[in-house]
């Protein structure tokens, strides 16, 4: 049985929206994964690390019959092929994939904390996140409650990036 998991991408070097169709392709060529929907793409402000390029978000929703563990393993994979380098927290970055969510999983581990820990604080990932998931409960609230708390100018719809990827993962 497959387990439905909320991914978020994100960038801010190099062309983030190649790099997010290439791992939305990846991802579907996976025969454990199927992708289920995918986000528009957001324009966001820095996060953390404020000297930097604005940011690329998005989600996107799978089913998968992937463990967690492997899933993020894939996905780092993924970053890597990408062209990822891990430098410095919350910094500059070709690709960034995280599992947001893992059906109604909850997992502490070392390198693996699902639902992600800092959701609830991210307008940049429930944005999109609540644009193809409205309805998914994280902790006690949906998806598009947590948008509405957090809901900012800095987080945009790039309607022109958004048509981009999708003519991409669709040619």
């Amino acid at each position: 049985m497959k387990t439905e998991a909320a991914l978020c991408f994100g960038g801010n070097l190099g062309d983030p929206v190649t790099a997010f169709a290439a791992a939305i392709e990846a991802l579907a060529r996976h025969p454990a994964v199927t992708v289920l929907r995918i986000s528009s793409v957001y324009r966001t402000a820095p996060w953390g690390k404020l000297d930097q390029p604005e940011f690329r978000n998005m989600a996107v929703m799978i089913a998968t019959d992937l463990a967690a563990a492997d899933l993020l393993a894939f996905c780092l994979r993924i970053e890597r092929e990408q062209g990822r380098e891990r430098k410095e927290r919350w910094g500059p970055r070709t690709l960034d994939i995280d599992l947001l969510t893992y059906g109604e999983a909850v997992i502490d581990e070392p390198g693996l904390q699902v639902p992600h820990p800092r959701i609830a604080e991210r307008a940049f990932v429930l944005a999109p996140l609540a644009e193809i998931a409205p309805a998914l409960v994280i902790g006690d609230r949906s998806a598009s409650e947590l948008r509405d708390a957090l809901a900012n100018d800095e987080v945009r719809r790039d309607d022109t990036e958004t048509a981009r990827l999708r003519n991409s993962v669709a040619g």
